[in-house]
């Protein structure tokens, strides 16, 4: 495989990891605006794992149907949680 392969992959890589931390950041923002300031609470109280909801948070990857259990629990569409946050 030439360079430019593996020029693309780390790219993606940057983006992919940015958009996580993004993700994170907004999952943040909104628990602390459901007056949760401290996400084990939050996660202990929605039946959420608590380290894996924490890694969330630092920006960890997660499965989309882990992510539709997070917007539950905080009572809210998808659509309003990419409203604000993404590129």
């Amino acid at each position: 495989m030439d360079l430019s392969f593996y020029l693309c992959m780390a790219n993606k890589d940057v983006y992919t990891k940015a958009q996580l931390e993004n993700l994170g950041r907004r999952l943040r923002q909104l628990r602390k605006e459901k007056g949760y300031s401290n996400y084990e609470l939050f996660a202990f109280e929605n039946e959420i794992p608590r380290a894996q909801y924490g890694r969330y948070e630092n920006g960890g990857d997660l499965r989309f149907s882990s992510l539709l259990n997070v917007l539950k629990a905080l009572n809210i569409s998808l659509e309003e949680f990419f409203s604000e946050g993404f590129d």
